[in-house]
């Protein structure tokens, strides 16, 4: 069973240490790209049924909340 208490973290094993939705290999980064790029919550849930509503707030919180997190991808 996944432990999905902590729905963001980082491996060095997983996409090079960058921050994944857990469980999956789903980064912050591509997640994000996908709504810069117009899709709706609708769409990225139909299209990676193993991500929840819940995920995409961890997301979205913790883009805002790190130190590294949604200026430095706004800069990529």
């Amino acid at each position: 069973m996944i432990n999905r208490t902590v729905p963001i973290h980082s491996d060095k094993d997983i996409l090079l240490g960058k921050p994944v939705v857990k469980g999956t290999r789903l980064s912050v980064e591509f997640i994000l790209e996908r709504f810069a790029s117009g899709w709706t919550e609708a769409q990225v849930l139909e299209n990676y049924p193993r991500l929840t509503k819940e995920d995409l707030q961890a997301v979205f919180a913790y883009a805002s909340s790190s130190d590294e997190g949604f200026f430095r991808f706004c800069k990529s």
